[in-house]
């Protein structure tokens, strides 16, 4: 099994393997030419950012800078906004759905690295994947743990850090995050 397919399957890979470097090379270099568009030039934007990523809907916004370790492994949907300074680590999957807005400062981490020093010293990482359903509104400085699932209709707190899978129709915020209610009709 290569690093590659070990790091897509969840399974310890070391991240300094030569493709996955050159991979992350390739990616690292596209967003700086994305974050270097005036962003008066929303057709090159649009074009590079759907070259960065691995899938995507027709209507989609990124505000610069951004930036990604892979970019093939982010999927977008439609009507899919991040604000400035989003990061996302993709080592694993990372899939947004439809109506999706980002406030600025957040991120995304797929990687993570073992508690035990004398493995974690050996360079070696880990990566699950992040999934965010439809309709979900994320507030400004919140960050998003390997792993996570949050679910549709869902409103996430600025500062937040979500460490744990957040159900569909609620309001969730904290460190670490939790549900503080449900969304009902009348909001």
């Amino acid at each position: 099994m290569t690093e590659k397919e070990k790091m897509l399957s969840g399974e310890l890979y070391d991240a300094n393997e030569k493709g996955l470097v050159e991979d992350r090379l390739r990616c690292k270099d596209l967003c700086h030419e994305y974050n270097q568009l005036l962003p008066s030039k929303i057709n090159e934007q649009e074009a590079l950012i759907k070259k960065i990523f691995g899938k995507t809907k027709q209507h989609i916004c990124v505000t610069a800078p951004f930036w990604c370790d892979y970019g093939y492994n982010i999927e977008v949907g439609e009507k899919f906004y991040t604000n400035h300074n989003c990061v996302i680590l993709d080592a694993a999957k990372v899939k947004f759905g439809d109506n999706v807005f980002i406030a600025p400062n957040c991120g995304f981490y797929t990687a993570g690295h073992p508690l035990d020093a004398k493995t974690r010293n050996q360079d070696l990482e880990y990566a699950y994947p992040i999934t965010v359903g439809d309709n979900v509104w994320i507030g400004g400085g919140v960050q998003v743990m390997p792993g996570v699932t949050i679910g549709s209709n869902v409103v996430i707190g600025g500062g937040s850090v979500v460490v744990k899978d957040i159900p569909d129709n609620c309001v969730a915020v904290g460190n670490p995050c939790r549900v503080i209610r449900t969304i009902a009709e009348e909001d």
